[in-house]
């Protein structure tokens, strides 16, 4: 298994900037890519970043501009730094990874979640 553990969420004013850590930890043998997704209430949890093994990025073109992911390969972490932050921006940022974990003798591969962690844009 794998657990992932998000922090740096928080309230902040318009135009300000919050940057998210997830931290991935457990039996893992590799992980292919990681990833941040938000969702707000009563919606789906939509992609906002992800990176790759290799370190390529995707990010959503309408956080393109001002959201950058990055990530810490030694420590299995990845990183949001969101910028000039909007009220559309609030919602629950979740960390996804894509990882092959050792089971007993052998090893399985699956999708993990974060607990999530809080954004808030409000003045």
């Amino acid at each position: 298994q794998v657990r992932l553990v998000e922090s740096g969420g928080g309230l902040v004013q318009p135009g300000g900037s919050l940057r998210l850590s997830c931290t991935a930890s457990g039996n893992i043998f590799t992980i292919a890519y990681m990833g941040w997704y938000r969702q707000t209430p009563g919606s789906q949890r939509d992609l906002v970043a992800l990176i790759r093994s290799s370190g390529d990025a995707t990010i959503v073109d309408s956080v393109k501009d001002r959201f950058t992911i990055s990530r810490d390969s030694t420590n299995n972490a990845i990183y949001l730094q969101m910028n000039n932050l909007k009220p559309e921006d609030t919602a629950v940022y979740y960390c996804k990874a894509d990882a092959a974990y050792y089971s007993g003798s052998t090893r399985d591969a699956g999708e993990f979640w974060g607990q999530g962690t809080q954004v808030t844009v409000s003045s």
